[in-house]
């Protein structure tokens, strides 16, 4: 079973998009076992984006992260990465394919309404920055012999 970090940044949480979100990827099929509704310090946010530091975009994105409460989540399921970053979408709203969070919601890439793990050892690292392991809840539905091979 395959997890990632997604949150819904600011963005959504002051449009209102967490449930829209939370349905999206339940319809996928995939299971949700950590949640928290936050504010994100500077501190948090300088480890989770350390990867841009120094970039053009860093402190803007710094910045924008802090600037209102978010909502973390862990996600799990079979192919969870790529099955979120599809429902999600292309970074660029305009980008993004018809249906998905992002065509649906966004327009640039700053305020794109959602992040999500773009691979497994960045899902790891994001995971253990953003949850305590006792916060992640193993569970399963019933309905899932009917959802996974």
């Amino acid at each position: 079973m395959e997890q990632s970090l997604v949150l819904v940044k600011p963005d959504g949480v002051q449009r209102g998009l967490i449930g829209e979100v939370i349905t999206r990827l339940e319809n996928r099929g995939l299971r949700l076992v950590a949640a928290r509704f936050m504010w994100v310090n500077t501190e948090l946010a300088e480890k989770h984006y350390a990867v841009h530091a120094g970039k053009p975009f860093y402190a803007p994105l710094i910045t924008f992260i802090t600037s209102s409460p978010v909502m973390a989540m862990v996600w799990e399921g079979p192919d969870a990465i790529a099955a979120i970053r599809q429902t999600f979408g292309k970074t660029r709203g305009t980008e993004a394919d018809p249906g998905t969070l992002r065509h649906d919601f966004a327009l640039q890439a700053r305020y794109n309404i959602v992040h999500a793990s773009d691979s497994p050892e960045t899902a790891a690292f994001e995971i253990a920055l953003w949850f305590k392991p006792e916060e992640i809840v193993s569970w399963q539905r019933d309905i899932e012999k009917w959802i996974y091979e």
